[in-house]
């Protein structure tokens, strides 16, 4: 029996937006690619892409070969589970989709993996190449694809060895090492930094910092609690709380670095916010480890995590405590017009984290608001992965309490719109945090 490797990707520029899919069948035994498929198809949604690329893909091999095995590698944890029978399948455009592509071999032949994004390059550039004749007004061509050549690049120029003889091995060696010692958990475990720089938060304040430590409490309200002695591993704990804090996309606000908080006028994200919300979506789905999605009520928030939600296939739930903070008089200024027309009451809030802004919140109320919606969703979903869709101060907020920093480390940390960070929360109470301001997925 022939055995043949299809591997296929979508797309959509928007989601929904236009959009296209592409798909490439591969001679198991050789690695030989046998037929390339790719089509622009109008407006439609990622996830109805990535399931017409798979549909076009298993035809393909149908029509090499019906009888043969086919092993389908895509990059989309959604399809890949609701193909395997594990996710139930809610969408109405997917589910006829999803009967077409289960009716094109009998199911005793065909098999799911997911790989992650940069394992899929081929049928990810053939979408693309759709994508791009769509924009010109016209169709895919195969004469004019370069996505086999431009694959086989990437692949080279990741499998070669970047630094002296021996290098490779130790460093695969390590590679594995490092996977093996991974804790459950979303965006990666141990401590890992983002890239620095970005803008200021939705209060115009700036941040910049990541360590792993354990929470000891907070001076401001919340209950203390006891940090780990030393680095010894403690008793097993089962699986913790994992919360992946993703700041909102950027708003016509952001660029300018005026307080946006939760008594302003509520922006929707920009054209460039909204390409941050799909871009995080995309490796949020990438990684494949969220199971449920809550976010802050405002508007910018609730864009930001139904992006993520529709390629997920998950709800999204809302939480009254993960709103941004109140700034009062001063939502829509800038840091500057706020010193030229409030100057003593600026100081005060700065020097303490019982002062508030004229008419808004202070640090120490946010923080007993977060702290309260923190451990009501710990309980709510202890063991499991949760994307938390959010805001600077409440994401700041989390971050200096699970270190058991004091207040004004909240003016010590770097959080860039659609930035990523993750927070651990263990059965004992103690907290670690994993990863902090991760902006990889934006370039």
């Amino acid at each position: 029996m022939r055995e043949f490797i299809v591997e296929a990707d979508g797309g959509s520029r928007g989601n929904p937006g236009p959009a296209g899919y592409g798909s490439v069948v591969i001679d198991a035994a050789t690695g030989e690619t046998l037929m390339e498929a790719a089509e622009y198809i109008g407006v439609a949604t990622n996830n109805v892409a990535e399931y017409k690329g798979l549909v076009a893909g298993l035809k393909a091999a149908h029509q090499l070969d019906p009888a043969a095995s086919v092993h389908v590698r895509m990059d989309s944890k959604l399809v890949v589970e609701q193909m395997s029978g594990r996710w139930k399948i809610k969408h109405p455009d997917m589910k006829p989709l999803a009967a077409e592509a289960a009716r094109i071999f009998p199911s005793s032949q065909v098999t799911y993996e997911w790989i992650p994004r940069h394992k899929n390059k081929h049928a990810d550039r053939l979408a693309n190449e759709a994508m791009d004749a769509g924009k010109r007004g016209e169709q895919w061509s195969p004469s004019a694809s370069t996505a086999e050549l431009d694959a086989r690049a990437a692949r080279s120029a990741a499998e070669a060895p970047t630094g002296p003889p021996g290098d490779a091995a130790a460093g695969a060696a390590l590679a594995r090492a490092a996977m093996a010692g991974r804790g459950g958990g979303a965006a990666g475990a141990g401590v890992s930094a983002g890239a620095a720089g970005g803008v200021s938060g939705d209060g115009g304040v700036a941040v910049a910092e990541t360590a792993d430590a354990r929470a000891a409490g907070d001076a401001s309200g919340s209950a203390v609690r006891a940090p780990r002695a030393g680095w010894a591993a403690p008793a097993d704990l089962g699986t913790p709380a994992t919360f992946v804090l993703l700041r909102h996309g950027e708003t016509p606000l952001t660029p300018e670095k005026r307080f946006s908080g939760s008594g302003g006028s509520d922006p929707a994200l920009s054209d460039v916010g909204r390409e941050q919300a799909e871009r995080v979506a995309a490796a949020l789905a990438a990684r494949g480890t969220v199971q449920a999605i809550v976010s802050s009520p405002l508007k910018r928030c609730q864009e930001t995590a139904h992006a993520v939600a529709a390629r997920l296939g998950l709800d999204v739930h809302l939480e009254d405590g993960l709103r941004e903070t109140d700034f009062g008089a001063w939502e829509g200024l800038t840091f500057g017009e706020v010193r030229e027309r409030s100057p003593e009451e600026l100081n005060a809030w700065l020097a303490s984290p019982d002062a508030a802004p004229p008419g808004g919140e202070s640090f120490a109320e946010v923080t007993r608001r977060v702290s309260a919606a923190r451990d009501r969703l710990t309980r709510a979903h202890a063991g499991r992965t949760v994307l938390l869709v959010t805001h600077v101060t409440p994401i700041k907020t989390l971050v200096r309490l699970a270190l058991g920093a004091p207040p004004e480390s909240l003016f010590r940390m770097e959080l860039s719109a659609a930035s990523v960070s993750a927070v651990a929360y263990y059965a004992d109470g103690n907290a670690s945090l994993r990863l902090l301001n991760d902006t990889s997925h934006l370039r």
